[in-house]
């Protein structure tokens, strides 16, 4: 007989969501190991003793986290998305006819709460995985990817030198919240077309949603306003160590020397020493390779494209005893000068140069020496230290290095991008920007965390039958009757 549903929603029911939230589920697995009692204590000093309750501290963390593990883009999704999951209430203790707070008080608790209180949880739940044998610390491989900016290129205006700097401070402020104002046309032309104008660089202009992006260029990508996210990860386990936001058009070779410091101090914090550093040829200068020595650390990066380990093949042989270049035909080319790099001091340059002398009536003069008759040549006053890293990188281990930085950390940085709410900054500045991308760094080593701590074991059907086998032989062993068989065979 056919059946037909009848439908009456009842009046009253008995209903705990602890009966129907499954033992395996992610969130109740992870209600069990995520203490958060803390961010009480720590986020006291935000509060009065008086006037109308805040949200919990710990609602709100939880909440936060919801939202970059389930790839949530904005604060209204996270509220719509929890009041339809009974896992995700039952994670933040709520009952199904409870409230929700509004999606605002989300966004205002997240721009009062300072950034340590995002770093207090990143790190307690670094030292979780590094309780459970997860995170071997010592070799760190370390990369950056752009990450959008809550703003718009079309917005940017030029900026303005005002005498009272607080009415410009003000102004700034007042922009945060409102819409982006229209672009102002920038000033000044192209030479070779005046009708069109100059296109705005970081140097003369700003967003007024946004002030701390930063316009650069993502390969493959239109130029745009972006924050650059530094991460370290274990090599051994994929864990995240270390992620900070820094601006979109800070380079690697000079945000290394921070990057280190945080990452030894966090794997210092859980008693381990990292003794290797993985990263591309965009963390090679000077400054990096003299950090990685000043953290007593063994690193492996690539030098520049533009680095030249020799100039016999330009026909130059360096004479060390007297710091000066030898030509092919015999002319000395001495050290001349040191001279800091364009737009650069703190980046000092070798000058060799030959005399206008010595190369008036050489027969490779029109092919070898400049316009005004003599050659020139470029070292860098590092070249010592790029010498020392081209023997490690150029060595077989050092092959395998970079085999191994590629398929480590790469892989997390698409992860984080695609899968855990990282593809854009929700928030505006870079302060709320390194939030974002601690909470994803989070949500990302909690994942992790779950899925080695609930894997469920294989065994093999070897080993199977050698353990049943054993468990008979034990049994039998009184009756001094070998005893073996294959087990499986009986099924």
């Amino acid at each position: 007989m056919q059946g037909k549903k009848d439908h009456q929603e009842k009046l009253f029911i008995q209903f705990q969501l602890s009966n129907y939230v499954p033992v395996d589920n992610f969130y109740r697995r992870l209600k069990k190991i995520l203490d958060l009692d803390f961010l009480y204590r720590s986020t006291s000093e935000y509060y009065g003793r008086e006037g109308q309750k805040s949200i919990d501290p710990v609602i709100f963390m939880k909440l936060m986290l919801v939202g970059y593990l389930e790839n949530l883009d904005s604060d209204r999704k996270i509220i719509s998305i929890t009041r339809m999951r009974m896992d995700i209430l039952y994670f933040l203790g709520y009952n199904l006819d409870e409230a929700l707070p509004w999606h605002s008080t989300l966004s205002r608790t997240r721009k009062l709460y300072g950034e340590e209180q995002f770093i207090a949880l990143f790190k307690q739940v670094l030292k979780l995985c590094i309780n459970e044998g997860l995170i071997a610390g010592k070799r760190q491989a370390v990369d950056s990817a752009l990450i959008k900016a809550n703003a718009s290129k079309s917005s940017m205006i030029e900026r303005l030198v005002m005498e009272d700097a607080s009415v410009f401070t003000r102004e700034l402020n007042d922009n945060i919240e409102d819409e982006p104002a229209p672009p102002e046309k920038p000033k000044g032309g192209n030479k070779n077309d005046p009708g069109k104008k100059s296109a705005p660089v970081n140097q003369t202009h700003y967003s007024p949603s946004d002030p701390d992006a930063r316009l650069t260029m993502k390969p493959g990508k239109p130029m745009n306003l972006y924050y650059r996210s530094q991460i370290s990860v274990d090599t051994a386990s994929h864990f995240i160590t270390y992620i900070q936001a820094f601006p979109g058009n800070a380079a690697d070779n000079m945000s290394l020397r921070e990057v280190l410091r945080h990452v030894v101090g966090n794997m210092n914090e859980n008693n381990i020493q990292v003794k290797e550093i993985l990263a591309d040829t965009g963390y090679s200068s000077g400054d990096a390779i003299r950090a990685l020595i000043g953290h007593d650390i063994e690193g492996y990066i690539p030098n520049p494209g533009n680095y030249k380990h020799s100039r016999e093949d330009e026909g130059f042989t360096y004479d060390a005893e007297h710091d000066r270049y030898i030509c092919v035909k015999g002319v000395h080319l001495p050290l001349r000068r040191i001279e800091s790099a364009y737009k650069k001091p703190t980046i000092l340059k070798k000058v060799y140069e030959s005399n206008i002398s010595d190369c008036k009536n050489c027969p490779l003069k029109d092919s070898c020496a400049n316009a005004k008759g003599f050659k020139k040549l470029i070292d860098s006053m590092d070249k010592p230290l790029y010498e020392y890293m081209q023997e490690r990188i150029e060595s077989r281990k050092g092959k395998q290095m970079k085999l191994l930085r590629s398929s480590t950390v790469e892989p997390v940085l698409g992860s984080l991008i695609n899968h855990t709410g990282l593809k854009r900054i929700n928030t505006k500045g870079i302060k709320q920007a390194n939030k974002c991308m601690l909470m994803a760094a989070i949500a990302y080593n909690l994942k992790k965390l779950l899925k080695y701590k609930f894997r469920p074991v294989q065994v093999t059907q070897k080993q199977l039958t050698n353990f049943l086998n054993n468990a008979f032989d034990t049994l039998f062993a009184q009756f001094k009757q070998p005893y073996t068989v294959n087990m499986l065979s009986l099924f």
